[in-house]
């Protein structure tokens, strides 16, 4: 929009005592911040696992190490933004830090804007990565809308927004525990490689554990099915194969070749490349599969939730990684996944280990329902309490 026809820069969504606050102002990011220089950087090599502060960096994680140095802290006692130059990652800090190698800016607000709202505003808002350049440039000239500063409108906003990070974060960390806890249990149920009997048991059953080679108790599915048999929705590739606790989303289209092989409810579906060796479904359809799934179907003296709770295992997963070939995407071979020893339990044993982490895939998908769902909420906030911007606004 220009000249008279320009959108009035308001939210839809405001706080009861500020709807008589008038429209707000805007301006370019660097008009509202200034940085901060810190007194040295950490150099990779010198990060520790283990110290007495935090070192942050432009990676994805919040914390990227450790560190003892207290010369190279920042700590001016206010809340600051770390900008990731090339990742664009952006990270807000309340507690004294050091930086991490090059690639990050620290800034905060001015008198304009609090810098808790400016962390809000610039998630809401964005700038997309191109690549691994840097985007500090781009960054700086984004143009931020903000209410009057002495208003209190700024910090309300922030402390909504605020108080529902702090619920992400508790319900990512119940997440993560769930994953972790899962992780554990499967390290336990299973006997660890040269061993016969697991460190965990249920107390029906004892005695030790034989194993025979997942090629010999169950089938490298190679059947064909047309193309034109499937849809969208039941085509399996890497892609869409959903990691830890199996799955499926739907794929976007189907691939310009006439066959795939095909998969039938109880077949495991699992990747067989390095990045992406968690991906393994139980699958209940019937569908086509791409190159870069394996459909592996069991003879019968292994049930399919317990093989497939093996194939999701650490213990799967560095057998298949000691014979992977390739540099970029390293991929199991397929001889040597035959050659997997599968330890081999009565049925009834196998059911009770199925069922006990089947229960804990239940738990863990809720815990992730409700962490998507909260992020969509926050979203959707974040679209009504600040302004739609011009077009012309990036």
């Amino acid at each position: 929009m220009s000249g008279n026809n320009k959108r009035p820069l308001v939210p839809r969504l405001r706080f009861p005592e500020f709807r008589e606050g008038g429209e707000w102002e805007s301006a370019q990011l660097d008009q509202l911040i200034s940085t901060i220089t810190p007194p040295k950087k950490i150099q990779t090599t010198d990060y520790l696992r283990e110290g007495q502060f935090p070192i942050i960096d432009q990676g994805q994680s919040d914390i990227a190490g450790w560190t003892n140095d207290a010369e190279s802290l920042i700590d001016n006692h206010q809340v600051l933004i770390v900008f990731g130059d090339h990742t664009c990652s952006l990270k807000l800090l309340r507690r004294a830090f050091a930086q991490g190698a090059d690639g990050i800016k620290i800034l905060k607000g001015n008198a304009l804007v609090s810098t808790d709202y400016l962390y809000q505003f610039l998630h809401f808002r964005p700038v997309i990565q191109e690549e691994y350049k840097r985007h500090f440039a781009i960054f700086k000239a984004k143009v931020v809308a903000y209410p009057e500063r002495q208003s209190g409108e700024q910090q309300k906003i922030a402390d909504c927004l605020t108080s529902l990070d702090d619920l992400i974060t508790a319900h990512s960390q119940k997440l993560d525990k769930l994953k972790a806890h899962k992780k554990g249990l499967m390290q336990q149920l299973f006997p660890a490689e040269g061993e016969t009997v697991p460190r965990l048991r249920f107390a029906e059953f004892d005695g030790e554990l034989s194993s025979s080679p997942l090629g010999s108790v169950a089938y490298f599915v190679c059947a064909k099915i047309s193309i034109d048999e499937i849809t969208a929705d039941r085509y399996v590739s890497t892609e869409n194969l959903l990691p830890d606790f199996g799955g499926m989303s739907p794929s976007f289209k189907l691939p310009s070749v006439s066959s795939v092989t095909c998969f039938q409810p109880e077949d495991i579906l699992i990747s067989n490349i390095r990045p992406y060796l968690k991906k393994v479904w139980k699958a209940d359809i019937r569908g086509g599969v791409s190159n870069d799934v394996l459909v592996v179907r069991s003879k019968g003296q292994i049930g399919a939730g317990y093989l497939a709770a093996i194939l999701r295992s650490d213990f799967f997963i560095d057998y298949v990684m000691r014979g992977a070939k390739g540099v970029k995407m390293p991929r199991g071979e397929i001889p040597m996944i035959r050659e997997f020893p599968v330890p081999c339990s009565c049925h009834a044993e196998q059911q009770k280990i199925a069922d006990c982490l089947s229960s804990l895939d239940d738990l863990i998908t809720a815990q992730n329902q409700k962490l998507e769902a909260l992020k969509a909420h926050k979203k959707g906030l974040m679209q009504q309490l600040f302004p739609v911007m011009d077009e012309g606004a990036a």
